[in-house]
């Protein structure tokens, strides 16, 4: 498969996951206390949002890449 045609799938399974939830979580773990052999750790929960919009937007650009790349030259 030509490199359009993989780009354009990464780019569908972005637009589908940004339309079904609106965006990506994501967990962090973050060192909270820190005394010599002392720690402690926090995991917080980070969510990068994706407007549908532009979801819609990666899902058809997505498409048309795959049919882009698939086409004999």
């Amino acid at each position: 498969m030509k490199p359009a045609g993989i780009i354009g799938i990464v780019l569908i399974v972005i637009g589908i996951i940004a339309l079904a939830y609106g965006g990506i979580t994501y967990t962090k773990r973050e060192k909270v206390l820190d005394l010599g052999p002392l720690q402690a750790t926090a995991e917080k929960q980070k969510t990068i949002p994706f407007p549908p919009v532009l979801g819609g937007i990666c899902l058809v650009g997505g498409i048309v890449l795959v049919i882009v790349g698939t086409r004999k030259s």
